[in-house]
């Protein structure tokens, strides 16, 4: 294996990143308000998985884990009766 193919470009790195920081920031919108943070989550995982590269495997991961966090966020929020936004 030469040192070519283990190398990784800077949109891969860049890519895992936002897919872990999506994955945070909705986690965090459950506890807070969901829309606020958890939509701009979304188009973050989303960008992170159009992104691809190395990581595609956490950026699809992230995917899942906002989708599961609005539809946890939205739940919570009618249930609690707390406000949206």
């Amino acid at each position: 294996m030469s040192a070519a193919d283990t190398a990784s470009r800077p949109s891969e790195t860049v890519a895992g990143f936002l897919a872990s920081f999506a994955i945070f920031i909705a986690l965090i919108g459950l506890a807070w308000h969901p829309l606020r943070l958890i939509l701009p989550a979304i188009i973050v995982s989303l960008v992170a998985s159009a992104m691809g590269g190395r990581h595609q495997r956490l950026a699809f991961a992230s995917v899942i884990v906002v989708a599961l966090c609005f539809f946890l966020g939205m739940m919570i929020s009618v249930i609690t009766e707390r406000p949206l936004w």
